[in-house]
């Protein structure tokens, strides 16, 4: 593992880089902690700002480019902006449920899948944690997708269970 690449990237990528991980590393507290205090709620303002940041500066990265500047990997900056909006506006409605569940939506399918297109071989996430072997990026890709897929089955089926 080595730092390198994001030393050497742009500073859009590095900002980037960094609001996301503050994102996914504050998005369990936020969404999972102790709610309905001051904490709560300037964790869920850290975090919204720190997921804003991260779908606003995507969109000047353009290293995977395939429609002009853009990247299928944009939508999910709009989606993350969306939900942004949504969550906040459910919160400022007092509709507590839905505000939960588009927040946790946008933790898990946003971040959490976003996150592993980073480790797409070339892109700097990859070339830093696999910098001899760009090929394992696959692997945690198909691990967190498989840990995503199996992990919502389970939420439905307890849903669904609950609902019975």
């Amino acid at each position: 593992m080595t730092l390198l690449p994001l030393l050497d990237a742009s500073p859009i990528v590095q900002l980037h880089v960094g609001a996301a991980c503050l994102a996914l590393l504050l998005g369990p507290f936020a969404l999972y902690g102790r709610r309905k205090g001051r904490g709560h709620k300037v964790q869920g303002y850290v975090w919204v700002i720190a997921m804003a940041v991260t779908a606003l500066s995507s969109f000047g990265i353009h290293s995977f480019a395939v429609i002009g500047p853009f990247s299928p990997i944009h939508l999910l900056s709009l989606f993350a902006l969306w939900s942004l909006y949504e969550g906040m506006r459910h919160i400022l409605a007092r509709r507590v449920a839905m505000h939960q569940i588009v927040m946790r939506s946008l933790y898990w399918r946003g971040l959490c899948v976003a996150g592993l297109f980073n480790f797409l071989p070339g892109r700097t996430t990859n070339r830093m944690i696999f910098p001899e072997m760009p090929d394992a990026g696959y692997v945690v890709i198909s691990l967190g997708i498989a840990g995503l897929v199996w992990a919502g089955v389970r939420s439905r089926r307890t849903l669904q269970a609950a609902m019975a």
